[in-house]
């Protein structure tokens, strides 16, 4: 099967299609993972650049905003008035209520500001009057670590009720007089927590992934949500100040708890504080994964298309040919009826291969007809030939039998003259019948029987025969004429040996056959004889049947007839050996009618 055409075909698409197919699906797979990847990778930087652009942007705006108030005339004239200790309580009221004014109209005329709040160490906020602030978080921080922009929290020292519940953010600036650079206290400029929350929660990487905002001690400046990414969280950002120093902005892998992490982050030094997005490998790059394995069905489901189309033209090409190469070795042996049952169904003759089925199966049927046509031909020849040279045999056999029968009446020997006779006209009558070949076993029997009495009458005490026939072979049907030939070689090559001919011929029924058998103590028959022997009854075409000189009947022509008879299911054996005898059975397929 591996050196068949199919076989080569389908292995030939195989090596010119799915080799270079596999490869180009491969290679674009991976060139357009690696696109996407860095795609994917780049957007999520910009995403996280831009919200700190954004927060960048606000800072600046707030940290213009502390400036511009601590440098305002009415929050110096304020200063002014508290370092003064001579002013009285009506101008340090009027100062007060002027800068609360001031930081009212300021707050509403800015968007993005919530409130300005002013501490004095001497005498508190200005809106509380009173000193909690000094235990405030924020407070301390800015004291012991002179932080400056503060995480979220809430403010007591507000204007309102509603202010006070609201988390914000501060901007801490030192409250000095800009003349002396005297230091009362604090000025803090309070915005909005969720001016920055809200947009850095609508950042999303993957289902999961999430930015956040934290101070490079790794606490969050927005109060956000850290759940179970704090962890995660803690090691990227040791990673960042251990691998990332004079880097901005950057990418590095993670691996915690099994799972493979992706982490962004994005530095703010004016503020020391961090953007960081983390999100797992497996949820950034979904949407590779998708198409990775859409683009794997779709190669599989055109490569199966592929195979199966390869396949049809290999079976379009080989089937036909294979049928052709079995209807060939029918044919090769004379089987014409197999070779045309398997020869290739043509539908149309389209194709080359298709017209060469067409072709070949007229030429098979031609042939078939030609071959018949001449073998039934020489098979009317050679049975007209054997029936004529029956006849020649017949009038010789007649005058051999008169001279015996002449010389058994002058020895007055009447009664073997009437059983010799007999015997002869019997003979004749079952020569003589040629209208048709196939005669019982006991009809045949009986003209061997005929025939030897005849050969005994001749020979005398030289010649010793026995017949034995069973009943359920009697009944049975041969052709005609197939044992006397074998018969008189028996007492031919029997005589010559010099001793008494002994001759024995027996019908039986074995194995659901019929086994003729001759046997004599002759002469015998070399081993090369024998082989050839066989050899010519092999021959199916009716040549040999009778021999060159046409005027014996040999034992090849005997067997070369019962093989044109009854074809293949004619077995011989032969039995022989030099000096010995020879033993000839002949096995053929029972006719019972």
């Amino acid at each position: 099967m591996l050196y068949s055409l199919r076989s080569r075909l389908m292995l030939s698409f195989s090596i010119l299609l799915i080799i270079p197919f596999t490869a180009v699906v491969f290679i674009f797979s991976r060139e357009s993972a690696n696109v996407i990847q860095s795609s994917i990778e780049n957007s999520t930087l910009q995403t996280i650049d831009q919200f700190a652009s954004h927060a960048g942007t606000l800072l600046m705006q707030i940290e213009d905003t502390g400036k511009q108030v601590l440098s305002s005339p009415f929050t110096q004239q304020w200063i002014t008035t508290t370092l003064n200790g001579g002013s009285s309580t009506g101008e340090r009221y009027l100062a007060t209520q002027q800068l609360r004014n001031f930081f009212s109209s300021y707050t509403v005329n800015n968007s993005n500001i919530i409130s300005v709040s002013a501490f004095k160490e001497v005498g508190g906020g200005i809106w509380t009057q009173d000193k909690s602030y000094l235990e405030s978080d924020w407070y301390k921080q800015y004291r012991r670590y002179n932080i400056r922009w503060t995480g979220a929290h809430r403010d007591r020292d507000q204007i309102d009720e509603s202010m006070r519940q609201s988390e914000v953010n501060s901007l801490v600036v030192p409250l000095v007089q800009l003349q002396s650079l005297n230091n009362i206290g604090v000025l803090k400029i309070n915005y909005p927590t969720s001016l920055l929350r809200d947009d850095i929660d609508k950042i999303r990487f993957g289902s999961s992934g999430r930015a956040f905002l934290l101070t490079g001690e790794g606490t969050g400046v927005l109060n956000q949500d850290l759940g179970g990414s704090r962890q995660v969280l803690s090691e990227g950002l040791a990673y960042v100040k251990a691998h990332s120093a004079g880097q901005i902005s950057g990418i590095f892998p993670l691996r915690q708890k099994d799972t493979d992490y992706l982490l962004f982050y994005r530095k703010l030094p004016a503020q020391n504080w961090i953007i960081i997005g983390e999100v797992p490998k497996a949820e950034l790059y979904a949407k590779i994964t998708q198409i990775k394995q859409t683009l794997l069905l779709g190669s599989l489901g055109l490569l199966v298309l592929v195979i199966a189309v390869a396949l049809w033209l290999s079976i379009g090409i080989t089937k036909p040919l294979s049928a052709m190469a079995r209807a060939m070795r029918h044919v090769k042996h004379g089987r014409f009826d197999l070779a045309l049952q398997h020869m290739p169904k043509v539908r149309t003759r389209r194709s080359e291969v298709h017209y060469v089925a067409s072709v070949f199966e007229q030429m098979t049927h031609r042939l078939k007809y030609l071959i018949e046509t001449e073998f039934e031909t020489d098979l009317r020849r050679k049975n007209a030939e054997y029936k004529a040279l029956l006849l020649q045999i017949n009038p010789h056999f007649f005058n051999n039998t008169l001279e015996i029968i002449g010389g058994l009446a002058a020895m007055k020997r009447e009664d073997l003259v009437m059983d010799a006779t007999e015997a002869l006209a019997k003979m004749m009558r079952y020569s003589l019948d040629l209208d048709s070949d196939l005669v019982k076993v006991s009809e045949e029997i009986g003209y061997i029987r005929d025939y030897l009495l005849i050969q005994k009458l001749r020979h005398q005490d030289k010649l010793i025969f026995s017949i034995h026939s069973e009943p359920e072979a009697e009944s049975l049907h041969i052709a005609k004429f197939i044992l006397q030939p074998i018969v008189e070689n028996a007492v031919k090559y029997s005589l010559e040996k010099g001793e008494a001919a002994e001759v024995a011929v027996t019908s039986a029924f074995r194995d659901n056959r019929l086994w003729l058998t001759v046997k004599d103590n002759g002469i015998g028959m070399p081993q090369e004889m024998i082989s050839g022997i066989l050899a010519d009854t092999e021959l199916k075409s009716g040549i040999g049947i009778l021999n060159d000189k046409g005027n014996s009947i040999g034992l090849r022509n005997t067997l070369s007839r019962c093989r044109l008879y009854y074809g293949d299911l004619f077995e011989v054996a032969i039995e022989s050996e030099e000096g010995g005898g020879t033993a000839i059975t002949l096995k053929l397929p029972p006719i019972r009618s």
